[in-house]
């Protein structure tokens, strides 16, 4: 057995880098991403474990889309039962399963309206689409969206014109035009809306893949006061820190406010792909058929098993876990921080948490991962944690524990 993760039987403990699969020197796979040669096959509450039998304690969720964790009765039972009925049928029909999902998310929010896709990259897009399809029915040059410094909103054209990432952005410019990235300023975003040429403004009310920055409550408030003085859209990006991960089903919640279109994805099929953009009635009423279109967003195998999801997250027993075990768990990075004086600082909020270390990120994620807990880096010198949901303070602890001993 590799040596370099926990075993059933082992405790924690850091050993050597993990060993390759029998997939053979030559990956099919396109090389964008740069990945160890650890392959996973299986999981089991919070724990994945790789083909030579090592566990690993998950505090990557696969991104933020195992809210669930692994194995999870209710979503088997749900995948079993979706497979019994339609997978496909394309949008030119109706089916049950997405009209029940689409009500489930309009009586838990602000919106009247959802449009269902693939991921969150297509969510944004068709945000962004949507928002201008909107604005343009007040003036034709109101085109502009206006995104903050540290966003990431995507891959796709439109979306990365609205990421942060010079190192993303670099190699396929020229990108979409009519998109600009400001300051996290209310004055600069100010400057950018020009009630004649702006359409929108995209925020995260935590950005992820930016550093696990908490937007300031009354930030938010302001910013929904400044868009609606510009005769502008708020979109707010919850596709990383909606759905119970912040301890609200909607990350907006604990700002008290409401936007004009809200994206998620990530979590909301229990893994399967799937992202949803919610509007209100206003956005709604200015998209026609032949806007925007999909050939499997909403189809109704996957909204059948997202409608399982919704109900698990929107669980109020759920959500007060994930806000009182989140405060706990920050606690404990704060205390990691003063006794390790590794750490620079941290930053999140519910089980959505980075904290900035002295070197770099990824060493401490590839240690970390040696000594058999998952995390991931949003940034160089951030590391990621975002455990299930379904997380104890026992299981927390565990990794808490590993981290420490890491750092």
């Amino acid at each position: 057995m590799n040596s370099s993760a926990m075993s059933v039987d082992q405790a924690p403990g850091v050993a050597s880098a993990p060993v390759a699969s029998d997939a053979g020197e030559h990956d099919p796979i396109l090389g964008t991403y740069k990945r160890p040669p650890t392959e996973m096959v299986r999981g089991e509450g919070v724990y994945l474990f790789d083909r030579e039998g090592n566990r690993y304690l998950d505090f990557v969720s696969g991104i933020a889309v195992n809210a669930l964790g692994y194995g999870d009765p209710g979503l088997r039972e749900a995948l079993h039962a979706a497979s019994d009925g339609l997978v496909h049928t394309s949008n030119l029909y109706r089916t049950a399963p997405a009209e029940s999902l689409a009500r489930k998310l309009v009586e838990r929010s602000f919106a009247s309206r959802v449009f269902f896709c693939n991921s969150g990259g297509e969510a944004n897009e068709a945000a962004f689409k949507f928002a201008r399809r909107w604005a343009r029915t007040m003036g034709e040059d109101k085109a502009h969206i206006v995104a903050l410094r540290g966003a990431f909103h995507g891959r796709l054209f439109g979306t990365l014109a609205a990421t942060d990432r010079p190192a993303y952005r670099l190699p396929f410019r020229p990108l979409a035009g009519e998109i600009s990235i400001v300051e996290r300023d209310l004055n600069d975003i100010a400057a950018a809306l020009d009630e004649t040429t702006a359409a929108a403004v995209i925020a995260e009310p935590v950005q992820g893949e930016g550093g696990v920055r908490v937007l300031d409550h009354g930030f938010l408030r302001e910013l929904r006061a400044l868009t609606k003085e510009r005769k502008a859209a708020l979109i707010l990006d919850e596709i990383q820190c909606g759905l119970g991960r912040t301890g609200t089903f909607f990350a907006h919640e604990q700002a008290g406010i409401e936007p004009d279109i809200l994206t998620v994805a990530k979590p909301l099929a229990g893994g399967l792909p799937m992202g949803a953009v919610l509007v209100t009635e206003e956005i709604a009423s200015a998209i026609k058929p032949g806007d925007h279109g999909t050939t499997f967003g909403g189809g109704p195998f996957v909204a059948s098993v997202a409608s399982y999801v919704v109900d698990r997250l929107a669980d109020p027993a759920l959500l007060a876990h994930v806000s009182e075990t989140g405060a706990w768990f920050g606690a404990q990075l704060q205390e990691i921080a003063q006794r390790t004086g590794r750490i620079r600082g941290v930053r999140g909020v519910g089980f959505m948490w980075g904290m900035d270390v002295m070197g770099t990120a990824s060493h401490v994620v590839s240690e970390a991962m040696a000594a058999g807990l998952l995390t991931c880096t949003a940034g160089e010198y951030t590391v990621r944690l975002l455990p299930p949901l379904v997380a104890t303070r026992d299981e927390l602890a565990e990794g808490l524990a590993v981290l420490e001993k890491v750092l």
